[in-house]
């Protein structure tokens, strides 16, 4: 009877698709784990297809990659090194599944398909998977583990079902994305299924980012008496190793090092950082376009760039127009001086000119209104487009949650852009995350130590600057009231009466709402953004464009 066991955890951040080069992170993953004395190395969800795959698994090219990813990766277990306890694609009958493989002496040992397939918020897995049967453990040298994959822990049914048939370690292969609060989250429910079944529990989360989500990792160990005995740190890859003794009937994992998780806005930050910097390299751009205004949310994102990608490949580009003032000129010069990136400028006077010789005859009489003011913003998405062609740098957009909630946006304007990093973020806590960039230093930073965004830029009143003397506050109400809304809105669902009682204007929570719900048609053609929050547009809150429900 085995009565020792070392188990590698591997938080590995794989690309979507990129079979093979994921298939490359497990091996070297598992020589380092062997080189460690490692019995078993333990992958995270479906890190052989990259997380979440989406329609990429109805490919049956696709299946095929992933089969003879598997049977290499089982040739590498004919030695004498660690098992392999990997995530991947498995087809079975003609059934796609989702399913966790346990390859060890050369040959696939076991598999175990996901029964409990998520279908809510960002995930629709069972629009390609089939659900698996209930499972029962894997024995691996002498071990019996009870295999879970990612939702199959959210509710107690697998757990209990593989208590009963003898389990003595639950190991969980997760893909289980960031958002805020998602570590308290995951605590508890590893803690509900160890108080339910008194079984310790192995929790193995992929790390890096994949469009519109991020990963964050801060896999962990639990013993039985749901202490916390291992965790990785959050936000970089990882591999643990963690060393087990039997003890009577029950299997004790030994104290190893525990990386604290992040404070709030610290994970916020990691999240826009780690979400960029994986769009941009996994997706082959040479480097980032910004359009600098002099404001805080441009010097926000504009730090970011610089934190994820470095100085050397963030091109700042500030565009005035007549309306612009010698103020913004000035903080923008000064918040790229102090991330020491280049900044340009390129002054669309002419472009509005041109705009209105171009359309006047037809605009007739009419006075001049907002139409003038999106054209401005459109000749500087123009300008930044152009730059983007040219040059091959990808633009980021700088608009956040707040002003995408309210349409408060210019469509083919300020709204351009291959990604944007503030989208899930909403404007007060821009305003935090400024203080708190200037008085931190994110771990993965390629940016400068110290303050990078002058403290005008997070102190003066927000401007559009689309028209003389204007501020945001104009035509919104101020951003902590709008936010404290849109909070009752969006992210609690609650209705306008219910959003009211929170002591909120009648009136401007209607106003609020009718603009809410006006934006959609804007919203749906902007950029991808890091989701943050529990919802995100597009990937959690789905409204229709076209709809015809008005709340009284």
């Amino acid at each position: 009877m085995t009565n020792k066991l070392s188990i590698a955890l591997a938080q590995l951040n794989p690309t979507v698709g990129d079979i093979d080069g994921n298939a490359a992170l497990v091996i070297a993953a598992r020589n380092s784990a062997a080189r460690k004395g490692a019995d078993l190395l333990v992958c995270s969800e479906l890190v052989i297809t990259g997380y979440p795959p989406e329609d990429l698994v109805v490919r049956p090219s696709f299946q095929d990659a992933c089969a003879a990813a598997i049977d290499k990766l089982a040739n590498e277990t004919a030695d004498d090194g660690p098992g392999i306890l990997v995530g991947s694609l498995w087809v079975e009958n003609d059934q796609l599944y989702n399913a966790a493989i346990l390859l060890d002496g050369g040959k696939v040992l076991a598999v175990r398909l996901k029964h409990d397939l998520p279908n809510y918020g960002v995930f629709d897995e069972k629009r390609v998977f089939a659900p698996g049967p209930m499972p029962g453990p894997i024995n691996f040298r002498d071990v019996r583990l009870g295999v879970m994959i990612c939702e199959d822990m959210w509710q107690p049914d697998v757990a209990e079902c593989l208590q009963e048939s003898g389990a003595e370690i639950f190991v969980v292969l997760n893909g289980s994305p960031y958002a805020l609060d998602k570590w308290d989250q995951r605590l508890h429910l590893a803690v509900e299924r160890i108080s339910e079944t008194h079984l310790p529990m192995i929790y193995v989360n992929q790390v890096g980012g994949q469009d519109e989500l991020v990963f964050d990792g801060g896999s962990f160990v639990l013993n039985a008496d749901r202490r916390l005995q291992a965790r990785c740190a959050d936000w970089s890859p990882a591999l643990q190793i963690t060393n087990w003794n039997r003890n009577g009937d029950h299997w004790i994992c030994e104290q190893s090092e525990t990386a604290p998780a992040e404070d709030r806005l610290s994970s916020i930050y990691s999240a826009m950082l780690l979400g960029l910097r994986d769009y941009i390299n996994k997706n082959h751009f040479p480097g980032v376009l910004i359009g600098m205004s002099g404001g805080v949310d441009s010097a926000l994102t504009a730090a970011v760039a610089v934190d994820a990608l470095g100085a050397d490949r963030v091109h700042c580009v500030m565009m005035p127009s007549p309306y612009t003032s010698e103020e913004s000129l000035t903080d923008a010069s000064a918040a790229t001086e102090l991330l020491g990136c280049r900044l340009d400028e390129v002054n669309i006077g002419q472009a509005m000119g041109a705009f209105d010789s171009m359309l006047s005859p037809l605009f007739g009489d009419a006075p001049a209104d907002t139409t003038e003011e999106n054209i401005q913003a459109r000749s500087r998405g123009l300008a930044l487009m152009g730059l983007s062609n040219k040059t091959g740098a990808m633009v980021v957009s700088t608009g956040n949650k707040s002003e995408m909630s309210v349409g408060y946006a210019t469509l083919y304007g300020d709204m351009c852009g291959g990604f944007s990093v503030l989208k899930d973020v909403y404007k007060m806590t821009v305003f935090s995350l400024c203080h708190w960039r200037n008085e931190n230093f994110p771990k993965s930073s390629r940016g400068p130590k110290g303050k990078v965004i002058p403290e005008r830029i997070i102190t003066k009143p927000p401007s559009a600057e689309l028209k003389p003397d204007q501020i945001d506050q104009d035509t919104l109400p101020p951003y902590q009231e709008l936010d404290a809304i849109l909070e009752c809105l969006i992210e609690r669902d609650l209705g306008t009466e219910a959003t009211e009682r929170e002591g909120h204007d009648p009136e401007l929570v209607k106003r609020i709402w009718r603009m809410l719900l006006l934006a959609e048609y804007k919203r749906r053609q902007a950029p991808p953004g890091v989701k943050i929050t529990h919802r995100s547009f597009g990937r959690d809150r789905r409204y229709p464009i076209t709809n015809g429900f008005r709340e009284s």
